[in-house]
């Protein structure tokens, strides 16, 4: 049965149901259309037994009169052979009949279908058959009285032997076999009926099945599946409402692939790039304690300080390369939970100019403001907004030629407070700009150290607060901006992950 498609067995299953609805509606017809002629064939013959206990003195005071009774029986089933009539007396036992020898199987009747017919009871009722051992039939019953006082019953069995023999006849020369071929029309018909009906319904069912067979989720699927068309106000069909979520199931699971695999890639450039850039510094330590070990004996106080300068500058490098490491590990397995409060971005600029402050002189660059008054505090993390702005300004002044200008400004844009800070160094390639904040390698042509790690720092940072970053047209240098959401306004949440 489980190597049977599913309209295959429904439509087995439908067969076996109709054949069993077709014998049970036969059954129920056959039934019923021998009530009906019972039925008739009693309400004609109603006042049959009468008419025969008033034909003739049947018995006397001396008790029944065998001659005459037989004469007139055998006269009544001459002239009509489908009915047998019997003569019972007060206690229902059969005292007279004509029925040939040994074809009588009771010596006694039950009354109780006599009263219950003499007393009006509905039709058809049926009464013992003396040539029959259990049989029961349609029969007609009368009162016989001698001299005004009941002596016994005529019974007049409607049905008898002949006429069964004959209906039994006619029933195996015809009737069945009009009964059998028309459940066989029936069944025939019913079943292609059913194996059309189920095949046509179940086609959508065996095209998603063979779309699920197709789907294979650990191959690479050549291309994201189609759009999947979104199912109609008050769709009620299951099989359609089925297909559309497996399809819209596989468009989400093609493009999380194409995600992973470009999450992938990002891993192993980011992976690559890092190695890359410890080495450097890795190397150039390596090489400069390993002269020191060497050349102790041999060098002065000035250049012994020189290479140690040099190790500890390398040092800071790997040191600062692996806190960024740590701090981007955090952020993409969910290690940082956001603590957000109030507070005001202005001064928090002012907090992060003065950390850059000797930097930027030594570099001869104007880190600048735009902050105009009335501006609203923000809801955020204080201590991730400082490192955003760290990040940011750490890369401008870095990217900056010596006599540039770095600006921050600050404006209140809807319920919203955006940060813009733009250099004036030499930009972005437009090549880089598309992948700038997802490729770790994207600043690397900029500054080899960095592995482009800030930049990533960054925006997971601002992905926590629901937030983007962007880089922003700009004729000279770069342009980063981001907003904040104002105090006491809930930050919207963002639809594409940023």
């Amino acid at each position: 049965m489980n190597r049977l498609a599913l309209w295959q067995r429904l439509s087995l299953v439908f067969c076996a149901l109709l054949l069993v609805c077709c014998g049970a509606l036969a059954w129920i017809q056959m039934r019923s259309t021998r009530l009906h002629e019972q039925e008739t064939v009693q309400r004609l013959s109603r006042g049959l037994a009468e008419h025969i206990a008033r034909s003739g003195e049947l018995m006397d005071a001396r008790g029944m009169r065998d001659g005459e009774v037989r004469a007139l029986f055998g006269k009544l089933m001459a002239v009509n052979p489908s009915v047998e009539v019997y003569l019972l007396d007060d206690q229902g036992r059969i005292l007279g009949h004509d029925a040939p020898d040994g074809h009588l199987r009771r010596d006694r009747v039950n009354l109780a279908p006599v009263h219950a017919l003499l007393g009006g009871a509905p039709l058809p009722i049926l009464g013992d058959d003396p040539r029959s051992s259990t049989g029961r039939k349609v029969f007609n019953a009368a009162p016989l009285r001698v001299q005004g006082r009941q002596v016994g019953y005529i019974y007049v069995v409607l049905a008898g032997e002949q006429r069964e023999a004959l209906a039994a006849d006619v029933a195996a020369s015809a009737s069945v076999r009009t009964t059998l071929w028309a459940l066989a029309i029936v069944a025939v018909v019913g079943l292609l009926a059913g194996v059309i009906a189920f095949r046509w319904i179940t086609r959508p069912l065996r095209r998603l099945a063979r779309d699920i067979q197709a789907f294979d989720v650990d191959a690479a699927p050549p291309a994201l599946p189609a759009p999947a068309m979104p199912p109609r106000p008050g769709e009620r069909d299951e099989l359609a409402i089925l297909q559309h979520s497996f399809a819209h199931m596989a468009q989400r699971i093609g493009e999380q692939w194409q995600q992973l695999r470009q999450q992938d890639l990002q891993r192993r450039e980011l992976v690559a790039n890092i190695s890359h850039d410890l080495r450097t510094p890795l190397s150039s330590l390596h090489g400069y304690l390993e002269t020191l070990a060497l050349k102790d004996a041999t060098l002065d106080p000035a250049e012994r300080q020189r290479y140690l300068s040099i190790a500890l500058a390398q040092s800071t490098k790997v040191g600062r390369l692996a806190q960024a490491l740590f701090e981007l590990a955090r952020l993409e397995h969910g290690g940082v939970v956001l603590q957000p409060e109030a507070f005001s971005l202005p001064d928090l600029v002012q907090d992060v100019f003065q950390k850059f402050e000797l930097a930027a002189q030594a570099r001869r660059q104007v880190l600048a403001a735009d902050i105009p008054s009335g501006l609203p505090a923000v809801h955020a993390d204080l201590g991730l907004v400082e490192r955003v702005l760290t990040n940011l300004l750490d890369n401008a002044i870095r990217h900056t030629p010596e006599g540039g200008r770095i600006t921050v400004t600050l404006r209140a844009v809807g319920d919203d407070v955006q940060v813009r800070i733009a250099d004036s160094g030499p930009g972005i390639a437009p090549e880089q700009r598309a992948h700038l904040f997802n490729a770790p390698s994207a600043l690397a042509s900029r500054r080899p150290d960095s592995g482009g790690l800030g930049l990533l720092i960054v925006q997971r940072i601002l992905q926590l607060h629901q937030r983007r970053i962007e880089l922003a047209d700009s004729a000279s240098g770069a342009v980063f901006v981001f907003s904040l959401a104002a105090a006491g306004r809930r930050p919207p949440l963002l639809q594409d992950g940023g």
